[in-house]
């Protein structure tokens, strides 16, 4: 106990939260474009893993970080267009496509980086971003090096939560997006197209969750190993539902994801007196409870995975 209430463990704790939140928080904003547009997107999870490959690749034969966050989100955007095919042009059940997307994202991600790399008894690795110290900022007692020694993905995701809320609530197509996601035909009736604004919130959630593998892969970690999301797509859309799709709100539910997971791994390390097992399912336990309390009071868009077809009345 002595360990865990010391300043030390509290600092450390709250930045490993941070940095553990990043991935979902950008998940997250990507797949609120998503939901306000009317589409579920399951497929997150896979997304997410084609990123962490794409991101990896890119920066492994190129020595550039920054290109490999390119490829990423160029990868996320053109996987997510397989979802928006099949839920907007297609009309697919969107829970059974998206499902077929996280499968199919795991295994050709996996695919891939077997053609690339082969099988090696060391995995590839890159030089991961550094941490970033901002002066002055990064000197305030505990909230500095908490907030503002981190690296350039933690304060992308930050600013992203800023910018996504100005363009949902302030903006034209904001307006736009909610009104396709509430009632498309009266949308459709002054003139927006309803199948141009889902294929691009798709797609502006494909790039969120590319963006969010190539955190894990070259962000967090130096490498890409398989399933290395561990269910946090899951999770990301867990954070939307409890966020009422509200940016600020997604942040803050990313948080108390990143805090359990990086809890159970500070509590690993001390050897806390409780099964790793418990500890290793705590994420996902706060998940499933967060669901079951916010589930009945959500209010989803009206038209929430009900596909538009403009020729029906």
């Amino acid at each position: 106990m002595e360990k865990i209430l010391s300043t030390a463990f509290i600092i450390s704790l709250l930045e490993s939260s941070v940095r553990m939140s990043t991935p979902i928080l950008l998940a997250a904003l990507g797949e609120i474009y998503t939901q306000r547009s009317g589409i579920l997107n399951l497929g997150l999870e896979g997304i997410m893993l084609m990123g962490a490959f794409g991101g990896f690749a890119g920066a492994y034969f190129t020595g550039n970080l920054w290109i490999g966050v390119l490829v990423s989100i160029i990868v996320g955007i053109l996987f997510s267009l397989i979802m928006a095919f099949l839920s907007v042009t297609v009309r697919a059940n969107q829970v059974i496509a998206g499902t077929a997307m996280t499968i199919l994202g795991g295994g050709l991600a996996t695919f891939l980086f077997r053609m690339a790399f082969g099988i090696q008894k060391l995995p590839p690795s890159v030089e991961a971003f550094k941490s970033i110290e901002i002066p002055v900022l990064s000197k305030i007692p505990i909230l500095g090096p908490v907030l503002f020694n981190q690296n350039a993905l933690v304060y992308l995701a930050l600013i992203s939560v800023v910018v996504c809320a100005v363009v949902l609530e302030k903006t034209t197509f904001g307006l736009k997006i909610r009104a396709v996601g509430e009632h498309p035909k009266a949308a459709d009736s002054k003139g927006i197209n309803v199948y141009s604004i889902r294929y691009i919130c798709v797609m502006i959630g494909g790039a969120f969750g590319g963006l969010s593998g190539a955190f894990l892969s070259i962000g967090f970690m130096n490498t890409y190993l398989d399933q290395m999301t561990a269910g946090r797509g899951f999770i990301a859309v867990a954070v939307v539902i409890f966020s009422r799709w509200n940016p600020y709100r997604a942040l803050g539910g990313a948080f108390v994801f990143g805090f359990a997971n990086a809890l159970q791994l500070r509590l690993q390390t001390i050897g806390f007196p409780v099964p790793h097992q418990f500890l290793l399912a705590l994420p996902y336990l706060l998940t499933i409870l967060v669901l079951i309390s916010i589930s009945k009071k959500a209010e989803f868009p009206s038209a929430f995975t009900v596909a538009y077809n403009r020729g029906e009345r």
